[in-house]
């Protein structure tokens, strides 16, 4: 028994160490989420999960995860569910953040009715899920910050039976916790700069948005995600793509800067050469990416460059990659790129960019219905679009809708 608990304490010590170098790696803090909840589901045999960050005094629900209820890498409006819980001792998480200690329960339903928190069953009664075991846990960062609290549910043994969480979980998944706070603490700056980013470009073009572009950025990761699975792509590749589609989407338009306010900010139709200088923003923006140290660097250029191009061509710039380096003397308009010749992230994008701007207010429109969106969408399928790409996007459209309605204007 002690050599068995010393091999499973070594085993988990490993696990840890290896699991927090491949957090490390990743980017967005959404990809970051899915992996710490993924694997600490995994050590602990957890059948679900979720978890919330910390945004004043408040946690906000972030991520979910449901063996039971959800199916594996696909689209899921379930993640994008908005509403947040007090830090206060009445409910299970508010109660783990207050105090930042762990809490394992045996059964959810079998509180003892003396403890100030209680066991909100609404969930369960809406799903039909049965909640019994759960772990919760505090993310603590550098300088004692609270990030977050994950919640683990239903740990099951190898015959599939809902169990107690082990003493190992209640011992070692926090210091795996402890590591990943420090990567949220990471993803949620870098998703910041790039908002910050885009706060330039909004100053200049008020349509580009904190809300369009968190928008736009998760509506790409959700479309890439089906695309990939359809081939059976290996999830771990799945999730690097989306870790860097999600961030390089959101800085599509930021070759703005560079266009004039005259004509960012007019309020009628562009004349034909006003239209022509702003196709310059394509390049800027591809520009900011010359020096290439990542993945994303180099799909944040592909996405700047080529989310105007058309599947049958007749988009715009019509450049190579290799004439964005040139200077300003080069001349718009050559051989377009058509097909699968753009690349599938701006492919990608330049569905959900569309989308949102025909779905969203502008000074000179009201937003569109829904119908009229897809139904312009699929008229555009195999001209203006790829066609695989439509068809996606209207196969998710509940996770659309669900993005949507978590990042409405002023909430960006």
């Amino acid at each position: 028994m002690g050599d068995d608990s010393f091999i499973s304490r070594d085993k988990a010590v490993l696990t840890i160490l290896k699991t927090s170098e491949e957090v490390n790696h990743l980017k967005d803090v959404d990809t970051i989420l899915d992996k710490i909840l993924f694997e600490s589901r995994k050590l602990s045999g957890a059948d679900a999960g979720s978890i919330f960050l910390v945004e004043d005094d408040r946690l906000i629900f972030s991520y979910v995860q449901n063996d039971t209820l959800f199916k594996k890498e696909t689209a899921n409006a379930a993640l994008y569910q908005n509403f947040g819980i007090p830090i206060s001792e009445q409910s299970i998480v508010g109660y783990v953040a207050k105090t930042r200690q762990s809490l394992a329960i045996d059964d959810a339903y079998e509180l003892d009715a003396t403890l100030p928190f209680s066991f909100n069953k609404s969930f369960d009664e809406k799903s039909g899920y049965r909640t019994t075991s759960m772990l919760t846990i505090p993310l603590i960062a550098q300088e004692s910050r609270l990030v977050g609290v994950m919640q683990l549910i239903n740990a099951k043994d190898a015959q599939g039976k809902v169990v107690p969480f082990s003493q190992e979980s209640v011992t070692y998944i926090p210091l795996f916790c402890n590591n990943a706070a420090v990567a949220i603490e990471r993803g949620i700056m870098n998703r910041e700069l790039i908002l910050r980013m885009m706060q330039m470009a909004e100053l200049r073009d008020p349509s580009e948005t904190g809300a369009h572009v968190q928008r736009v950025g998760a509506y790409s990761a959700e479309i890439y995600g089906s695309w990939a699975a359809r081939r059976n792509h290996p999830a771990k590749d799945i999730k690097r793509a989306r870790d860097n589609l999600r961030l390089a989407a959101m800085l599509h338009d930021v070759g703005k800067v560079g266009i004039s306010d005259n004509i960012l900010k007019k309020p009628a139709k562009l004349s034909d050469e006003e239209y022509d200088t702003m196709k310059w923003h394509t390049i800027f923006g591809a520009r900011l990416f010359k020096n290439q140290t990542s993945e994303l660097d180099h799909m944040a250029m592909e996405i700047a460059l080529c989310h105007h191009e058309k599947w049958k061509g007749r988009g715009y710039p019509s450049i190579r990659d290799q004439d964005v380096w040139a200077g300003d003397d080069i001349a718009l308009g050559g051989m377009p790129r058509n097909g699968e010749e753009i690349p599938l992230s701006a492919r990608i994008c330049a569905v959900a960019d569309v989308f949102d701007a025909l779905a969203s207010p502008r000074s000179y429109k009201e937003p569109f219905p829904d119908e009229k969106c897809l139904a312009i969408l699929e008229s555009d399928a195999g001209t203006h679009f790829d066609p695989e790409v439509v068809e996606i996007f209207v196969e998710i459209f509940d996770v659309i809708k669900a993005i949507r309605n978590k990042w409405t204007e002023g909430a960006g």
